[in-house]
């Protein structure tokens, strides 16, 4: 699985900085090259400078990426919506990073990091699943039993990246007290977007 492969040189991390702490992520162009240029690009810009997570729901995801802070707002680096770009091996395992869509081929800037986590996960969900007509080899199946995460989302939301460090932080963000909409009560602020390069 590309979610969870070793680093190496050449590799694109990138740091959110948040008023709740850092939530360090892995790049996988392996996966998703243009989800990933289009999000290193507006981390490099500050697209991303001063935008809320807008939307948190424990047990599930934590949503941002849009400079409204509307949930309906943003844009890609093209100016347009851009395709979707699905691989069996990065799925919404938690701590994912994907992309928040209205439909098929409707990416711009937002995205959501999985936090739903192992104590969510039940084999008789693939089962219910299969006889949606969406199948999982066992080892996938195995790998979301043991590490939690959303997938019936697989082939829905394209994965482009995977935390590294910080699901400690994205745990406190998605129990953040709400109101309507699953918006926090209290702002959840990403205050920069730090790309680097591995060595």
């Amino acid at each position: 699985m590309f979610n969870f492969r070793e680093t190496k040189p050449g590799d694109t991390f990138v740091t959110l900085k948040t008023n709740r702490g850092d939530i360090r992520l892995l790049m996988l162009p392996e996966a998703a090259p243009k989800a990933v240029e289009n999000f290193v690009t507006h981390c490099k810009d500050g697209y991303y400078d001063g935008v809320v997570f807008h939307r948190v729901i424990p047990d599930f995801m934590i949503q941002g990426g849009d400079p409204t802070g509307t949930g309906s707002g943003g844009e890609s680096i093209w100016g347009k919506d851009f395709e979707d770009e699905f691989s069996g091996e990065a799925r919404n395992f938690r701590g994912a990073l994907s992309m928040a869509n209205a439909g098929p081929a409707t990416n711009g800037s937002q995205f959501f990091i999985v936090q739903a986590g192992p104590e969510t996960m039940r084999r008789e969900a693939f089962e219910m699943l299969g006889r949606q007509g969406k199948t999982f080899p066992e080892p996938v199946i195995e790998e979301y039993l043991k590490r939690g995460g959303t997938p019936w989302l697989d082939g829905a939301h394209t994965v482009f990246g995977q935390v590294l460090s910080g699901m400690d932080v994205v745990d406190a963000i998605a129990h953040t007290k709400t109101g309507p909409g699953d918006r926090p009560q209290m702002d959840v602020v990403i205050e920069s977007a730090v790309v680097e390069t591995a060595e």
